[in-house]
C-alpha cells in the first residue's frame, strides 16, 4: 500500500468494546424502559450505517422497542434493513416508524421517547460514578465502577512502536474527547498523538462516514496515501468517500475482525464493501504495510 500516514479507529480495533460501550447500550435501554434489545442485535444498526455515535444507536433502538409496544411489527433486521434504505442514522430510523405506525401511535411513541434521560444512564453506567462526576459535571443516582473500566486492551506494544517509527499516525474515532484521551492512554498512544492529528466526537459534527476528518488529517500529514483501520462498515466507507472527495490521494480502507464484524461472514461483509484489506486484528497491521 505504500502508506504515508496510519489513521486508527478507537472502539473494536485499539480497545475491546464488547462489555463497555455495547453494554451501555443494552442496559440503558432495560434501565429506562424495562425492555430492551440483544446485544447481537447492535451489530445490525452497525451495519446499517450513521450509527457512528452509540448514544444515538441507543436512541434508535430505543425506539423500536417503543415502537413494538405500539403495533410496530417488523424485525430488528427489517427494522435496520428500512434504515440502511433510507441512508442510515437515527433521522432514518425515525422515519421508518413514523410511516409504518401513522401520526397518532407515532406521537405516542415519541412521547414516552426521553433520549436525554438514555444519555444520561448510559453515561453513568459507562463512565461509573466517578468518572461521570468528573467528566458529565453532575451528581449519578446510581453508584456504579463503569463499564469503560472493562476495555481489555487489543493494541500490543510491538505494534505500537512498529506503527510510530515508520509511520505519521492518527485517530478518528466516534468518542468524545474525554473519553478518546483515556482510551489512547491506555494503550499507550496518548503521548504520541497529538490533539491536532485526532478526530473525536467533539471535533467534527457530520461522523463517518463523512470524509472530512480523514481528508484534513491526510493534509495536515502532506500524506500521498492514508491507511484507516476500522471495525465497521462506515470506517470502510470513510475511506471509499475520502478517495472520491480528494483523489490525489490514495485511501485505503482496512477492516479488523475484533469489533462487531467476526469470522468469515465480518470478513464478506468486509469485501462487499471493498475494503482495501481484512485483517484479525490491528497486530497484522506492520507485515502487511511492509509486505
Amino acid at each position: 500500500m505504500n502508506a504515508d500516514a496510519v489513521v486508527l479507529d478507537i472502539d473494536g480495533v485499539l480497545v475491546d468494546v464488547e462489555d463497555s460501550y455495547r453494554r451501555a447500550i443494552v442496559e440503558s435501554i432495560e434501565a429506562v424502559y424495562d425492555r430492551t434489545i440483544r446485544k447481537p442485535d447492535i451489530q445490525q444498526f452497525k451495519d446499517a450505517g450513521g450509527f457512528n455515535n452509540d448514544w444515538e444507536l441507543t436512541y434508535a433502538a430505543a425506539l423500536y422497542v417503543l415502537a413494538t409496544g405500539e403495533g410496530y411489527s417488523a424485525s430488528i433486521d427489517e427494522y435496520t434493513d428500512e434504515i440502511a434504505a433510507r441512508g442510515g442514522g437515527l433521522e432514518a430510523a425515525e422515519d421508518a416508524v413514523r410511516e409504518e405506525l401513522g401520526a397518532r401511535a407515532t406521537q405516542r411513541v415519541t412521547e414516552r421517547w426521553d433520549r436525554e434521560r438514555l444519555r444520561d444512564v448510559f453515561q453513568q453506567l459507562y463512565l461509573g460514578a466517578d468518572l461521570y462526576r468528573g467528566l458529565e459535571g453532575g451528581n449519578p443516582d446510581r453508584e456504579t465502577p463503569g463499564f469503560i473500566h472493562d476495555e481489555p486492551v487489543l493494541l500490543e506494544p510491538e505494534t505500537r512502536e512498529a506503527i510510530l517509527e515508520r509511520y505519521d499516525v492518527g485517530v478518528v474515532t466516534g468518542r468524545p474527547e474525554a473519553e478518546a484521551e483515556i482510551a489512547l492512554e491506555r494503550v499507550g498512544l496518548e503521548s504520541e498523538i497529538p490533539l491536532e492529528h485526532r478526530f473525536t466526537m467533539d471535533d467534527w459534527a457530520e461522523g463517518k462516514p463523512h470524509p472530512h476528518a480523514l481528508t484534513t488529517l491526510a493534509e495536515r500529514f502532506d500524506a500521498d496515501s492514508v491507511v484507516f483501520v476500522g471495525d465497521t462498515l462506515d470506517d470502510i466507507r470513510t475511506a471509499t468517500n475520502a478517495a472520491d472527495a480528494d483523489p490525489g490521494r490514495e485511501y485505503y480502507g482496512v477492516g479488523v475482525l475484533t469489533g462487531g464484524l467476526t469470522g468469515e461472514e465480518g470478513r464478506r461483509a468486509y469485501e462487499a464493501e471493498d475494503a482495501a484489506a481484512v485483517l484479525e486484528s490491528i497486530n497484522d497491521l506492520p507485515d502487511l504495510l511492509e509486505s
